[in-house]
């Protein structure tokens, strides 16, 4: 047993145990950066999440965006479960509108503009409808000005769909 007690850590700190994935969650060199507020990341994997919508925000924005669930939102989306359960997230990316080269009355994505995530937490978020935000632009947070104001447009919008804009594409 003192073997174990000794060794488990040293194993999991190597990645040997849980895979290479185990040596990120220990190094804090590489620990991922935390929105302002919220404490948010950028869920590793999420670009392999499925589909929840895409729309198009015109204005000075001008962006096509698509938002992404993790299996917890996507069985809530898929069973009309509200609110969503805790563990919830979804992940926004956004791009500019650019005129497609190949056909002239498309539009594509251009630039990445920004990542945006939110996790539903009820305990740790409570003051906001029990989500967290966070705001990246080029893998980096956006200022906590920037996050002080996501739960108010989600709340002066979406409160009666627990504060999520995105309804599940048919």
């Amino acid at each position: 047993m003192r073997f174990l007690a000794v060794a488990l850590p040293a194993l999991l700190a190597a990645g040997l145990i849980l895979g290479g994935s185990a040596v990120r969650a220990v190094d804090a060199g590489t620990a991922p950066a935390a929105s302002p507020i919220y404490g948010v990341t950028v869920p590793d994997g999420y670009r392999d999440w499925q589909l929840v919508g895409v729309a198009q925000e015109t204005g000075a924005l001008d962006e096509l965006r698509a938002v992404f669930g993790n299996a917890r939102a996507l069985d809530a989306y898929r069973s009309g479960t509200l609110p969503f359960p805790d563990g919830t997230v979804l992940v926004k990316r956004a791009w500019t509108r650019v005129p497609s080269a190949e056909f002239a009355p498309a539009f594509v994505p251009g630039g990445a503009t920004t990542v945006q995530v939110m996790v539903k937490d009820s305990r740790r978020y409570a003051a906001t409808g029990g989500w967290g935000f966070g705001r990246f632009v080029d893998g980096k947070p956006a200022d906590a000005a920037q996050h002080e104001t996501c739960f108010a447009c989600h709340s002066a919008n979406v409160r009666d769909h627990d504060y999520v804009f995105t309804r599940l594409a048919p």
